[in-house]
């Protein structure tokens, strides 16, 4: 393929922007070469600056679970840019959107929009220690909740693709009261709590991890965390920003059944706009402002175009749950094709999958947290991931990212995606 013109608009995006991109995984650094510029997109496929259609497997890092440039959703945000874009003041469509929201969620009384994954996880840790006034958090390594000072400890996708999971700008005094704990050890979690008693303000966890490639909880790690939570007074905070509406209606509450105290969306909440919010039962949201002391706020949370993205996207999966069934068989059905050709072809791998997130690990042993994730081949991810490109397939630049499916794909699409595989792995 050709990519002139990407790399022509690359060079002269590193002129005004730092590293040429807005968010750092998006520079290719992990994989090499320069990165892909998109120009429109539909469906299950982009098109790039350079004429080339690319079938995608990052779908805008989740969001876009029934395709690029969904018909509902597109509606609603033009119907609704014509009668303006921001008030500032409150509107119905709030209203409606968090009334089925928490109609779809198990487990929670009220919601809060804001106007992205990070803000809402922040928002939420901060929550947590107000309710329950105390100030350490647990996270887990390689576990990614935004670019919050709190979370940039030893966090997962882009922070390790660069090598800097302690980021400059965060201070000894935020770090102090960050715990890390190992992925899918509820030993190690017990053993951190009982070394700091009465200190620990909450847990924050992807229930599902993403951010490490896709790592699926081991059997009795939620549960477990549920346990010590409940025992120990302190709060259980789900990460969904990635899995919230996408892999079941309900997220992993409904998929797993294990309830969070406090849970953090993103990604499909939004219909592909910036959206994030938080939730919880009543008696803690009750301590947010302005009905309590812990104070947030922001100019554009619940912003007119973004609920009705978002209220478009959530009443199409509300009234079609054969959608995640769906989404799943394709998924599964990739699993076996990439499978079935990498072994054929002699290359060590491991695949991990839960519903419609799938990950290739290029390592014969389990992953199940940073550090096994971290043992894969990168020299033949990054082979692997240019020869999947060449193909025409688009798949995460890092080995640290899930792969998010739509439905949008049609089993020719995924045919033609194991037929590259095939290919590709003939040269790994």
């Amino acid at each position: 393929m050709i990519y002139q013109r990407s790399s022509a608009l690359f060079s002269a995006a590193q002129k005004v922007i730092p590293g040429g991109v807005n968010s750092p995984v998006r520079a290719f650094k992990a994989v090499g070469g320069d990165p892909i510029f998109v120009k429109e997109a539909k469906g299950a496929y982009l098109y790039d600056e350079d004429g080339n259609r690319l079938i995608d497997y990052i779908n805008s890092w989740g969001p876009m679970i029934l395709g690029h440039a969904y018909p509902p959703v597109v509606n609603a945000v033009i119907e609704k840019a014509k009668k303006g874009t921001s008030f500032g003041m409150p509107t119905q469509i709030e209203t409606k959107i968090a009334e089925l929201a928490v109609s779809m969620v198990p487990n929670i009384d009220k919601i809060r929009f804001v106007n992205s994954g990070t803000e809402a996880c922040m928002s939420a840790v901060r929550l947590a220690r107000g309710y329950t006034k105390k100030d350490k958090i647990i996270k887990f390594a390689g576990c990614y909740h935004g670019h919050s000072d709190s979370f940039l400890i030893q966090a997962g996708s882009g922070a390790v693709t660069f090598g800097s999971p302690n980021s400059p700008g965060v201070t000894q005094g935020t770090a102090k009261d960050t715990l890390l704990a190992r992925y899918n050890d509820i030993e190690q979690v017990e053993r951190i709590i009982n070394l700091n008693k009465g200190k620990i303000a909450c847990i924050i966890v992807e229930p599902v991890a993403g951010n490490m490639g896709c790592i699926p909880p081991a059997k009795g790690f939620l549960e477990g965390l549920r346990s010590l939570c409940d025992t120990h007074n302190i709060l259980l905070i789900f990460d969904e920003v990635m899995t919230g509406f996408r892999l079941a209606k309900g997220g992993v509450q409904e998929l797993l059944g294990v309830n969070a105290d406090i849970v953090t969306f993103g990604k499909v909440i939004g219909g592909g706009l910036p959206v994030g919010a938080f939730a919880a039962r009543k008696e803690i949201m009750t301590y947010l402002a302005p009905e309590g002391p812990v104070y947030q706020a922001g100019t554009l949370s619940g912003n007119p175009l973004a609920m009705a993205a978002g209220l478009a996207m959530l009443t199409e999966l509300n009234k079609n749950e054969k959608v995640f069934k769906s989404l799943a068989q394709k998924t599964e059905y990739l699993h076996k094709g990439i499978a079935e050709a990498l072994h054929e072809n002699g290359v060590i791998h491991t695949i991990n999958r839960i519903g419609s997130m799938i990950s290739v690990h290029f390592d014969k042993d389990p992953v199940i947290d940073f550090d096994s994730a971290a043992k894969g081949n990168n020299d033949t991810f990054k082979k692997f991931f240019h020869g999947m490109l060449e193909h025409g397939i688009y798949i995460a630049p890092s080995a640290f990212e899930s792969w998010f499916i739509t439905d949008a794909l049609t089993y020719d699409d995924l045919d033609e995606t194991i037929a590259a595989v095939h290919k590709v792995a003939k040269t790994l």
